[in-house]
């Protein structure tokens, strides 16, 4: 087997010297060639080289949930060709690693390489959906190219936490659970929209949902990781099936202490719930609208303000080794 190692030196819970000791184990088990990332996008650019290539059968990610971001995305260029596009496989070194856990993988980067190389010693892997965002025609945003993700993403108050978040780490700040926390605060006590929610999902066939304040895209449960703890904003999502969609439409004093309570305490049978709670499972086609522009994030990056995002949820996508 040839594969491409894609490696962030960034990666905030991997040292150089554990990149090495996973670079050689992968090596004594298959043709490796490993790439270091030089600049933001540089992962995208490797997956695509290793999807337009003739002999790369396997890409493997190390880093965090960006790096994993951007293989998926160069891997599926073109779209999804389950028998065309090369497979992959991912290391985690990022903080929180919320796809590599969602895959039953060890958070631990040197046991989930071991685990790696018995799933490709024993032929072990599975299919998974993916979510894809792109700009809604007939808004201002048709223009915005389309882009996937792997287990989240947000329009709104959520997505101004990882704009913040994003902030402090460009200034210097090490991403902690504890940056996250005090960025949640900031963002709730800066929330302009907070009580009179500028969102609307769209769903064909139903009704439209306004006034929606928080929304919420997974494409898998648990949402996010806070430590080793599991948050399940739509607990029924799954890499089986297509989005669920978890809208707020308050985010008062009162509804966010019942609804961060209920996050926190959240589990595979139980999530939010509320009169100002609304989710929608398995959604293959849906669009969001607001009336002003709000941050937009999709795996924990922050892409800046969105008015109109259109979500397609697509089944048997990639292929992944678990």
């Amino acid at each position: 087997m040839r594969a491409l190692l894609v490696v962030n030196p960034a990666a905030t819970t991997t040292s150089a010297r554990t990149r090495d000791v996973l670079i050689h184990a992968l090596a004594s088990e298959m043709k490796l060639e490993a790439v270091t990332t030089e600049y933001r996008g540089h992962a995208r650019d490797l997956g695509r080289r290793a999807a337009d290539s003739d002999d790369i059968d396997l890409v493997v990610a190390l880093g965090g949930d960006g790096t994993v971001n951007e293989v998926v995305n160069g891997l599926l260029h073109r779209g999804p060709d389950l028998d065309g596009v090369p497979k992959l496989a991912v290391v985690p070194g990022g903080s929180t690693n919320v796809f590599a856990r969602a895959l039953g993988l060890p958070n631990d980067a040197v046991e989930a390489t071991g685990a790696i190389l018995d799933a490709l010693e024993n032929r072990s892997e599975r299919t998974v959906g993916l979510g894809l965002a792109a700009g809604t025609p007939g808004t201002e945003d048709e223009a915005v190219p389309e882009r996937w993700f792997t287990f989240c993403a947000g329009l709104g108050f959520d997505a101004g936490v990882v704009g913040r978040v994003e902030q402090k780490r460009e200034g210097g700040k090490r991403s902690t659970h504890a940056l996250y926390v005090r960025q949640v605060v900031r963002q709730f006590v800066n929330e302009a929209h907070r009580r009179h929610g500028t969102i609307t999902l769209e769903v064909p066939g139903q009704e439209p949902v306004t006034d929606l304040a928080l929304s919420i895209i997974c494409n898998t449960a648990p949402w996010t990781y806070l430590g080793n703890r599991p948050v399940y904003a739509s607990p029924k999502a799954s890499f089986d099936t297509a989005l669920d969609v978890l809208g707020l439409k308050r985010l008062s004093t009162a509804a966010v202490a019942l609804y961060g309570t209920q996050l926190l305490t959240s589990s595979p049978e139980k999530g939010p719930r509320g009169k100002h709670a609304v989710s929608r499972h398995d959604l293959t086609d849906f669009t969001l609208h607001s009336k002003v522009p709000l941050p937009f994030q999709m795996d924990g990056d922050h892409l800046g303000l969105r008015t109109s995002v259109t979500f397609t949820g697509v089944r048997r996508a990639l292929r992944v080794i678990v």
